[in-house]
């Protein structure tokens, strides 16, 4: 039963509430799209790291008749929380968090997956305050350490996000969102070979992630590296079709490497799916046929 206890899962990186370090890449450009690239990666600990069945009506029913036959099991109002939280039913997932600490105060699971909806309410200071109390009753629990982690980089605080992705890695070694959430950091400070190190690392422990692939291929772009970042996008987007950031940013690597048509294509795809995303428009304009 621990895997239900966590909220967040290894899977795919999730746009979440988390506002990113500005990336720092070479020119205007660069540094536009890698900012719009590491928005999508910016939050693994998150209700959109659980399975999606996990929030369906159907399960959220089953597993209200499990608390209902066990109304005095901490654990099935947890397991329940984490799917409300999926469905966004996020006042609801809070009040089962709630009640599963009630019964159960030294429920560190619980603490962690209750900062995480009070970070979807905008609550963070009730989030910081139950990080460290998840930590304080078991400091080898990593999720606490990734979710305050983020909460710390959403606030600015970055030396303290590193130390604790920094120490996610070090009591999980295989955890994706840990590394990945480095990474953002150090491509946020502009050490891309640590940055592509830790995306890698995080391809490692989830292969069919597509964020990681984002990320390092900004790491690539910011480096000159245009047919390793391409190589990137491009398995972004066979793995996520609709993710118009990276069409984009395939197209600025193809534009780098002069195949303008190909570039226009990506570009074309991009504003396709997101009609006012400015760079996918701009590179439009700079690889139109005669521009």
């Amino acid at each position: 039963m621990v895997a239900q206890h966590r909220l967040s899962l290894a899977g795919p990186v999730s746009n979440g509430t988390a506002r990113p370090t500005r990336v720092l890449l070479l020119g205007s450009l660069l540094g536009a799209l890698a900012l719009a690239g590491c928005q999508t990666a910016s939050n693994v600990h998150d209700f959109d790291d659980v399975d999606r069945a996990m929030g369906s009506e159907a399960n959220i029913s089953s597993l209200s008749s499990v608390v209902e036959r066990n109304p005095s099991d901490a654990s099935g109002y947890n397991v329940r929380g984490t799917a409300l939280g999926r469905a966004g039913r996020y006042d609801q997932a809070l009040a089962d968090f709630n009640r599963a600490i009630e019964i159960n105060p030294g429920f560190y699971q619980a603490y962690s997956n209750r900062a995480l909806v009070q970070r979807k309410l905008n609550q963070n200071g009730q989030a910081l305050a139950d990080y460290n109390r998840s930590i304080e009753l078991n400091p080898s629990y990593n999720e606490a350490y990734v979710g305050r982690g983020n909460l710390y980089r959403s606030q600015g605080q970055i030396d303290m996000a590193l130390a604790d992705f920094s120490k996610a890695i070090e009591l999980e070694p295989t955890d994706p969102k840990a590394y990945n959430n480095r990474a953002l950091i150090y491509q946020g400070q502009g050490r891309h070979d640590d940055a592509i190190a830790d995306f890698t690392a995080s391809m490692t422990y989830a292969p069919n992630a597509p964020a990681p692939h984002l990320g390092r291929g900004l790491s690539y772009l910011a480096t000159a590296d245009y047919k390793a970042a391409l190589d990137d996008f491009n398995a972004v987007v066979r793995r996520d079709k609709e993710n118009y950031q990276g069409w984009t940013n395939q197209g600025l690597a193809l534009e780098k490497l002069g195949e303008r048509d190909a570039a226009f294509a990506a570009f074309n795809r991009a504003h396709t799916l997101n009609s006012g995303y400015a760079p996918a428009r701009d590179g439009m304009r700079r690889t139109a046929p005669g521009s």
